[in-house]
C-alpha cells in the first residue's frame, strides 16, 4: 500500500457502484430517521471518521464504532443530514490491496445549514457486509451563503446612464482603503495563508483587509536565500480558484512564486496594505470587537475595528535564535537562515551551517556551490528522502500529472485520519529507503544520522508533529557522502570565540559565518508578539497532533474569540482556507457562536 492509496483496480470486485449505492442508501436513510445506532453499524468495529465542519463545525477525527455512535448521537439531531447521494460525476471503483480490497466513492449530502461532500471506502466485513473502513465528510457551501462563482458571478457593470458614475477601478480603490467603512476581518501577512483565505472570504462576501509588512506581495518568498526552490510539486501547491497553467515547472522557482502571488492578489481582487506593520490591538469582550493599529508605509497610522483578527504570518514567524556564549565577541557573521539570501559572497569563507532540516540542506548546498568551505552540524538525527523517489512515492496517484481534480484531490488526500496515516506511511517510508539505499548509505558513511521517524511513519507525519525534522534531497546529500559538506555530528556550540566555536565536546572550530537553521518558535509566541499576553494566554500551542490525531489550534477556534491562526504549506492554504473562511463567515451571519 503507498501513501497516497494508489492501487490498481481490482476487477475481482463485481459491480462496485451498486454496492456503493446500496451502502450509503443504508446509511443515508438511518441517519434520515435519526438512528445514530443503525448508521454506526455501517462502519467496520475499527472504522474510521473525518468530519471538517460538516456536522460539528470543528474539525475532528472519530476512531472506532462505538464513538462514532456517540458523536452522531451529539450531531445528527442538530445538522439533520440527509440526501446522501453518489456522484454521477465520480464512478465508484473497487481497489486492490494486499492489506484488504475496498471499494471507494464520492458522494454529497445536505445538512439543515450546508451542502457538503464525502468520500467513503468500503471494506467487506467478517459477516461478508460491505462497512466503512475510512469516510469524510467535508463542508462545500453554506445555504443562502454560496461563492459567487459560476451562475451567480457579479455582473461587473451596471449599463446604461447613470450621472456620477464611477468604474471597476474607482470602486477598487475606495473599498480597499476602508475609509469610512471598517473590514469584518484583518488577515496578519499576505503569505499564501493570507491570500487563500482573503479570497475565500472575498467569494463569501466578507469585507476583508490584508496587512503585509513587506514592500511587495511575496517578498516573503523573494527575499529567501538565492537558490530556493519548493521541494513540493505543483499539482500539490495550487492557490483556491486559480490553478498554475499548464506549463508551469513541476518545482517552482521562490521569485517566479512571488510574482505569481502579486498576480493572484490582483485577480483575486484581494485588498492588501502593503509596507504596512500591525502595531497591536486589543480585544472587547463585550462587544466581540477588536480595536488594531497599523502603521502604513506613507507614516501615517491607522485605527481599525475588526470582528476578526487572523494571524497568518507562517509557521516561520518568530525566528528560534539560541542564545550562545561569547555571541558578542564573534568577528564572522552570525545570521538566522530566515535572513540568509546567499552566498555570492562567501567564496573562501568558512562556513558552519547549524541544523539540518530543508533550510540547512538549502544553505549548505548553496553556500559550496559559491565557493566556501562548508561544516553543517546536525545536533540528533533528520529523515531524508530523495526528491526522485519520495515524491512518487508519497504524492503518486492524487497529485501528479493527469491526476484527480485539485479539489478531488484534496478530499482524497484529507480522507485518511492522520493516526491511521502514520502506519500506511511507514510502508511508504519503507519502499522509499529501499530506493534511497545507495544516498542513504553515503551518509551514514559520512556520519550523518538518519532517523525515518519515530515509528517509521517519515517525513509526512514529522511534518504533522513537530513541522519538521526531515530533508527532501536535491542534492545536498551528494556533496556530504562525498565530503564536500564536512558534517559534524551529536553536539552543539557552546560558545563563540573571536574566530570561531567551540563545541560542546570540547573541539574548536574557526569560521567566518555561522548560520542558524534552528527554525522557528511556536505560532503562539507570535501572536503574543503581536497581541500581547492578554491574548496569547488564551490561545492554545498550534500545529502538533491532539489526542484524536488533528492539527491543534490551527485553521480552528484559536481559545480566544474572534482569533485565529491561519498556516500551512501551499496545499494546506489552499484547503483548509476554505474551512477557516466558512467558520468565519458562520460566525458573521449568526449562524455559529463566537465562543
Amino acid at each position: 500500500m503507498t501513501a497516497t492509496l494508489d492501487a490498481p483496480v481490482d476487477t475481482a470486485i463485481p459491480q462496485p457502484g451498486d454496492i456503493a449505492r446500496r451502502w450509503l442508501a443504508g446509511f443515508g436513510a438511518a441517519l434520515e430517521r435519526s438512528d445514530v445506532r443503525g448508521a454506526a453499524q455501517h462502519f467496520l468495529v475499527d472504522g474510521w471518521w473525518r468530519d471538517l465542519l460538516s456536522f460539528t463545525w470543528d474539525l475532528h477525527t472519530t476512531h472506532g464504532r462505538a464513538d462514532i455512535e456517540s458523536r452522531l448521537a451529539d450531531s445528527v439531531p442538530v445538522h439533520e443530514p440527509r440526501h446522501l447521494v453518489l456522484s454521477p460525476a465520480h464512478p465508484a471503483e473497487a481497489v486492490a490491496d494486499p492489506e484488504g480490497d475496498w471499494i471507494q466513492a464520492f458522494f454529497t449530502f445536505e445538512t439543515t445549514l450546508a451542502r457538503s461532500r464525502g468520500f467513503v471506502r468500503l471494506r467487506r466485513d467478517d459477516d461478508g457486509e460491505w462497512r466503512a473502513w475510512t469516510l469524510i465528510s467535508a463542508m462545500e457551501e453554506i445555504k443562502g451563503h454560496e461563492e459567487k462563482k459560476g451562475h451567480r458571478r457579479v455582473q461587473g457593470t451596471n449599463h446604461g446612464a447613470h450621472r456620477g458614475k464611477i468604474n471597476w477601478l474607482d470602486r477598487r480603490t475606495v473599498k480597499g482603503e476602508f475609509e469610512p467603512e471598517q473590514p469584518a476581518v484583518v488577515i496578519v501577512g499576505a503569505g499564501q495563508g493570507g491570500l487563500a483565505l482573503a479570497a475565500r472570504l472575498g467569494q463569501l462576501g466578507v469585507d476583508t483587509l490584508l496587512v503585509e509588512r513587506n514592500d511587495r506581495i511575496g517578498d516573503s518568498w523573494r527575499k529567501r536565500y538565492h537558490s530556493l526552490v519548493l521541494h513540493d510539486p505543483v499539482w500539490y501547491d495550487h492557490l483556491p480558484y486559480l490553478n498554475f497553467p499548464d506549463h508551469w515547472p513541476v518545482f517552482t522557482p521562490k521569485d517566479k512564486l512571488a510574482n505569481w502571488f502579486e498576480f493572484y492578489a490582483d485577480a483575486m481582487e484581494l485588498n492588501v496594505w502593503t509596507g504596512t506593520e500591525f502595531t497591536g490591538g486589543s480585544y472587547d469582550d463585550a462587544t466581540g470587537e477588536w480595536t488594531v493599529t497599523v502603521a502604513r508605509d506613507d507614516g501615517s497610522t491607522r485605527t481599525l475595528h475588526p470582528r476578526h483578527v487572523v494571524l497568518a504570518t507562517g509557521m516561520s514567524g518568530v525566528p528560534n535564535i539560541p542564545r550562545i556564549a561569547g555571541a558578542d565577541t564573534f568577528e564572522g557573521t552570525i545570521e538566522h537562515s530566515s535572513w540568509f539570501v546567499g552566498g555570492r559572497e562567501m567564496q573562501g569563507k568558512k562556513a558552519l551551517v547549524v541544523g539540518c532540516c530543508n533550510s540547512g540542506h538549502d544553505i549548505a548546498q548553496e553556500l559550496n556551490e559559491q565557493g566556501a568551505d562548508v561544516t553543517i552540524l546536525q545536533r540528533s538525527s533528520t529523515y531524508v528522502m530523495s526528491s526522485k523517489h519520495g515524491i512518487p512515492g508519497l504524492f503518486g496517484g492524487v497529485y501528479e500529472e493527469g491526476g484527480p481534480a485539485v479539489q478531488d484531490a484534496d478530499l482524497i488526500f484529507a480522507s485518511l485520519p492522520y493516526p491511521l496515516l502514520a502506519g500506511i506511511h511507514a510502508g511508504a517510508t519503507e519502499a522509499i529507503a529501499e530506493k534511497d539505499a545507495e544516498m542513504l548509505d553515503g551518509l551514514r558513511k559520512a556520519g550523518f544520522k538518519v532517523d525515518f521517524g519515530e515509528d517509521g511513519s517519515g517525513l509526512f507525519m514529522k511534518y504533522l508533529r513537530r513541522g519538521g525534522g526531515y530533508y527532501i534531497d536535491v542534492g545536498a546529500s551528494e556533496l556530504i557522502a562525498s565530503g564536500e559538506v564536512t558534517v559534524k555530528q551529536g553536539t552543539e556550540i557552546d560558545h563563540f570565540t573571536p574566530d570561531g566555536v567551540v563545541f560542546a565536546d570540547g573541539t574548536e572550530m574557526p569560521v567566518d559565518v555561522v548560520v542558524l537553521a534552528t527554525g522557528y518558535k511556536n505560532m503562539r509566541e507570535s501572536a503574543r508578539k503581536f497581541l500581547g499576553d492578554a491574548v496569547a494566554d488564551r490561545c492554545q500551542d498550534v500545529w502538533g497532533l491532539d489526542d484524536e490525531g488533528e492539527l491543534r489550534t490551527v485553521w480552528r477556534r484559536s481559545g480566544h474569540p474572534g482569533f485565529w491562526f491561519m498556516a500551512g504549506n501551499l496545499h494546506q492554504s489552499r484547503h483548509y482556507s476554505k474551512y477557516l473562511a466558512f467558520q468565519i463567515k458562520a460566525q458573521e451571519e449568526g449562524l455559529q457562536p463566537i465562543r
